[in-house]
C-alpha cells in the first residue's frame, strides 16, 4: 500500500510558475514509476508526465518544454516544475505511482491548479 499526498497548487498569473511536490510513503519508493495527471473541468484525466525509478522522462506534448518532473528517491518525493503556465493548464493535478514489479496503481487527492489573470 502506498499513500501519496500532493502540495502545492495554487492560484497563478499566465507566465508563472509553481512547483507541485508528491510524498510518498508505505512502500518502497524506488519500485514505482511515478506521475503527474491532470483533469481539466468538463474532459477526461490526461497524462502530464512520468519518471522512472532511475529518472527517464516522459512528457505530454502540451507540456514539453515547459514542465519538469523530477524525483528524490531518498526523500520518497516527486516533483512537477510548471514554468510558462497558460490557462489551459487549468485542472486538478493528481500523483500517480505505478508499481514496476506488481502493476499495482495509486493515485494522491489531488491539488487544484488555476491559471489566471
Amino acid at each position: 500500500q502506498v499513500q501519496l499526498v500532493e502540495s502545492g497548487g495554487g492560484l497563478v498569473q499566465p507566465g508563472g510558475s509553481l512547483r507541485l511536490s508528491c510524498t510518498a510513503s508505505g512502500s518502497i519508493f524506488s519500485n514505482y514509476v511515478m506521475g503527474w495527471y491532470r483533469r481539466a473541468p468538463g474532459k477526461e484525466r490526461e497524462l502530464v508526465a512520468l519518471v522512472s525509478s532511475g529518472g527517464t522522462t516522459n512528457y505530454a506534448d502540451s507540456v514539453k518544454g515547459r514542465f519538469t518532473i523530477s524525483r528524490y528517491n531518498a526523500k520518497n518525493i516527486a516533483y512537477l516544475q510548471m514554468d510558462s503556465l497558460k490557462p489551459e493548464d487549468t485542472a486538478v493535478y493528481y500523483c500517480n505511482a505505478h508499481g514496476t514489479y506488481t502493476g499495482l496503481t495509486y493515485w494522491g487527492q489531488g491539488t487544484q491548479v488555476t491559471v489566471s489573470s
